[in-house]
């Protein structure tokens, strides 16, 4: 009897260990590959940038994604001054190339794993405790506040600065986001809405043709939520049923405490959300999906029937 208890363990542990090591090495991956990328970026070495950014990341990896994004921008400078100097005192190009991505990789690491990522790491964490406080403490309004300003910020520019890296962090600990929920229903659900409302009644012909490319990739992949502008800007009722439409997708998503993620087909999104929560985020989705069409379609009539009632000459 003993025996098979024994195996039925080795069973089970044979089974759970290849879950625990797949979590364990996409924990570990995302920090390595931002670093990566921010050292080539900031570096303009391409693959010598990608290599100092590799090596940087896998020796602070402990710093998470914060950590990874400021010691590959780090590592970065340091690939870039170690080239400059190789170059000016005549070192061979492949002597270059190893110091820069080496050397520029390896102090950067060093320096990061030992100063950057712990700071990086409570940082992070921290950012992930605030918003968590704020839905603790109310989480309709945290939903519809941070729905109403998601448009705003991507309009101004500051969403991929300082919205995706909190989505990013929030993934990496949870493997859920509330601001990844608040960006599918507040950004790409309300974008659907304006460009399907455009396309079965646009205010002109040619807008539909314009509309059509923009809806069908917003429902099918979750981005490019930009398709919707020139309907916002062109058209105030349309931008305030923009942030109003996103405001109560926000709301619910705040009210049932939703966490999913955006740069998803829409119909798999709520199969992605936290545990019990798929149905309301389907709801959220929807809601704010329904108001935008329901908003843009009342402002394309408006626009109509002036147009109609423009008198035109006759030559």
């Amino acid at each position: 009897m003993m025996f098979y208890q024994h195996l039925e363990q080795q069973e089970q542990r044979i089974v759970q260990e290849p879950l625990h090591l797949r979590q364990h090495l996409q924990k570990n991956s995302i920090p390595i590959v931002i670093c990566a990328i921010a050292a080539k970026q900031v570096s303009g070495l391409d693959e010598v940038g990608v290599v100092a950014g590799i090596v940087a990341g896998i020796l602070a990896v402990d710093g998470g994604i914060l950590g990874g994004l400021i010691i590959g921008i780090l590592a970065g400078v340091l690939a870039y001054y170690i080239s400059v100097f190789c170059f000016c005192h005549n070192v061979p190009d492949t002597t270059v190339n190893i110091a820069s991505g080496g050397l520029g990789g390896l102090a950067a690491g060093l320096v990061g794993k030992f100063l950057i990522a712990p700071v990086a790491l409570w940082i992070g964490n921290g950012i992930c405790s605030l918003i968590n406080m704020c839905i603790d403490y109310n989480a309709l309004l945290a939903g519809a506040v941070a729905g109403l300003l998601i448009w705003p910020a991507i309009i101004g520019g500051v969403y991929h600065a300082a919205i995706l890296p909190i989505v990013l962090l929030e993934m990496e600990e949870m493997g859920f986001s509330f601001l990844g929920a608040i960006d599918m229903t507040g950004l790409v659900m309300v974008s659907a809405g304006i460009t399907l409302a455009n396309i079965i009644l646009p205010k002109q012909k040619g807008e539909a043709a314009v509309a059509l490319p923009g809806c069908i990739i917003n429902i099918c992949f979750g981005t490019f939520v930009e398709a919707s502008y020139p309907f916002m800007f062109s058209n105030k009722i349309v931008f305030a049923g923009a942030l109003a439409s996103a405001t109560v997708g926000g709301a619910i998503v705040g009210l049932f405490n939703v966490k999913g993620t955006a740069y998803v087909p829409a119909v798999l999104a709520p199969f992605m959300a936290n545990e019990g929560k798929g149905p309301a985020f389907a709801v959220a989705m929807i809601a704010a999906m329904g108001c935008a069409f329901a908003i843009t379609m009342a402002a394309n009539v408006l626009e109509r029937k002036k147009s109609g009632k423009i008198p035109v000459k006759k030559v």
